[in-house]
């Protein structure tokens, strides 16, 4: 998988840096968008803008490439992930929480009606 997914020459590196660092900064970013009430579309955005970031901790901690599309592509879609999870999961609990006599949790991800 190193040079597909990932360029640095160990994957704990990646694992670090994208999923754990990015992972967990993506799911608090779902967080803060759900919990504004924003839509879908400014979390897309948020997380384009997260990609870079991340791209940008690879080129300066393991020289890795900054603009290389294959691999901003791999670390968006892994953070994007996360920031849905975070996103999914914070918005359940608004409106289970907001509207507990409309919805019920149906996940920790889905609320459906009572």
């Amino acid at each position: 998988m190193q040079g597909i997914l990932y360029e640095e020459p160990s994957f704990m590196q990646f694992l670090f840096v994208t999923v754990i660092m990015g992972g967990w900064t993506a799911w608090r970013t779902g967080k803060s968008v759900a919990e504004n009430w924003h839509n879908y579309g400014t979390l897309v955005f948020y997380v384009l803008l997260l990609g870079i970031a991340i791209r940008f901790i690879h080129h300066a901690l393991f020289e890795g490439s900054m603009l290389t599309f294959q691999y901003y592509f791999v670390d968006t879609a892994v953070l994007l992930l996360f920031a849905t999870a975070g996103y999914r999961y914070y918005r359940t609990k608004q409106m289970v929480n907001i509207y507990y006599w409309l919805y019920e949790k149906a996940s920790p991800f889905s609320w459906r009606a009572k």
